[in-house]
């Protein structure tokens, strides 16, 4: 017996008392009524799952536009109700007009029981096909709202910001491939799903995508997927990340790390807009949106050959530069505001404030790691203190006061070894401690390491 629901209208009670005998074996629940006007209330609470529709029933009538009138009204109130008809032997044109119109199927009176039975089963497995994708639908909404809660704006009202505010929603309504330059903890990704939410593909998925972290043998499997066997550990078909994007935006973060030989199985992708999963032959059509960031100076690297120049103008239609923290001190206020309620909530603190000195304090920082060290400076110093007012001295730097206000080296290398370097000795060179206290990532820290010689 399937849990399933049918509503049955005919003004012929023979008609349907047959119909409930054929289809009471098969359901666990048959309506039956004979007047259509007492279709209004079902349809509006949506309880059946199928709808079997007579085309006449005023006694003598033959044209079917009853049928046709109440089919229409049935679907203005619920476009995804599953309608089939019934209609005599001689009116089969009838019944293909109302198909045109939105009925899922027909059956010709007087019908075969196991023809009646398969049209009925048929049309309901279409019905819980509907609910399905419309659960599923709702609960990706919902998913896609939920993942963005924590990126849900950009904070800032500096001159600077209010030009990237301006690029954003230029280029939010178009599917141009855009590619947002900036240092580490700036707040790419932050742009990058402002860009989305403002576009028409806000209520389909941002699929974020660390190239900095996945292993150049994992590349193909973790972007294109891979079919059954394709290697020894897949055991099962799986969607890469091109794919699960499909109709949303893909965000490649870390895009300056990709190896030459990775660079160029990017590029075929984007080109040919389709995947091919790993361990098949059988190309696939992507529809993405596709957003690429990197801190590396990406036409440095290409005039050293270690990345491809063609691969960079197909990610590069629109270039946005992300300042970072010291460009913009003037949004300090708001930021630290912004990070101070969230923390105080999360830690169960009392409403707190930041003294004007601490304030000042905090605006003669370098800020080596941007928003991203600000916010972890911010929850730190929340759970550290119990007070109030935060003063300046609650705030602990992660370099020397006379460093962080020492304005006789700006150059922006020197800081940040200066920087990492401090970090590693008061960790004893933990290299995990040490980029979290950095607000960098571990793949970032490494690379860093490398460049200047740690």
């Amino acid at each position: 017996m399937i849990e399933g629901k049918i509503l049955v209208i005919d003004d012929d009670k023979d008609i349907l008392l047959s119909t409930k005998v054929v289809l009471k074996k098969e359901f666990s629940e048959i309506k039956t009524i004979t007047n259509p006007d007492d279709i209004i209330p079902y349809i509006e609470k949506k309880i059946f799952d199928v709808i079997l529709l007579d085309m006449n029933f005023t006694t003598g009538a033959t044209s079917g536009k009853e049928g046709l009138d109440w089919l229409k009204r049935i679907l203005e109130i619920d476009t995804d109700t599953i309608v089939v008809m019934m209609t005599a032997y001689g009116d089969i044109n009838l019944a293909i007009d109302a198909m045109k119109n939105g009925a899922v199927d027909f059956v010709v009176k007087p019908w075969e029981n196991k023809k009646l039975l398969a049209t009925i089963l048929s049309a309901f497995k279409l019905s819980k096909s509907k609910q399905e994708i419309a659960i599923l639908k709702s609960k990706q909404e919902t998913l896609v709202k939920d993942i963005d809660q924590s990126y849900s704006e950009i904070i800032g009202n500096s001159e600077k910001m209010i030009e990237l505010y301006n690029i954003i929603d230029k280029v939010a309504d178009t599917d141009a491939n855009i590619l947002i330059l900036g240092e580490n903890g700036t707040g790419k990704e932050v742009v990058s799903r402002a860009i989305h939410r403002k576009s028409n593909r806000s209520n389909n998925l941002f699929i974020n995508v660390d190239l900095g972290a996945i292993p150049e043998s994992l590349f193909e499997s973790e972007l294109f997927g891979h079919v059954k066997g394709a290697f020894t550990d897949a055991k099962e078909d799986r969607a890469g990340r091109f794919e699960i994007a499909d109709g949303g935006t893909l965000f490649l973060d870390e895009i300056g790390n990709l190896s030459l030989p990775l660079q160029s199985k990017l590029l075929t992708a984007i080109q040919r807009k389709e995947i091919i999963r790993l361990g098949s032959n059988k190309p696939i059509p992507i529809d993405i949106r596709l957003i690429c960031a990197t801190n590396m100076p990406l036409k440095e690297m290409i005039d050293k050959n270690e990345f491809r120049q063609d691969l960079f103008f197909r990610i590069n239609t629109v270039e946005i530069n992300v300042p970072p923290l010291r460009e913009r001190l003037e949004d300090i206020n708001l930021l630290v505001n912004h990070f101070l309620k969230i923390y105080t909530k999360k830690y169960n603190k009392p409403e707190t404030k930041i003294h004007p000195d601490a304030f000042k304090k905090l605006k003669k920082y370098n800020w080596p790691g941007n928003i991203r060290e600000l916010q972890h400076i911010i929850e730190r110093t929340v759970i550290m203190n119990n007070s109030n007012i935060l003063n300046a001295n609650d705030f602990v730097l992660n370099i020397s006061e006379s460093t962080s206000y020492n304005k006789s080296n700006l150059n922006l290398e020197d800081i940040e070894k200066q920087t990492i370097e401090r970090a590693l000795k008061k960790h004893n060179f933990n290299v995990s401690a040490a980029a979290k206290e950095l607000g960098l990532g571990r793949t970032t820290m490494y690379r860093k390491m490398t460049k200047y010689g740690f």
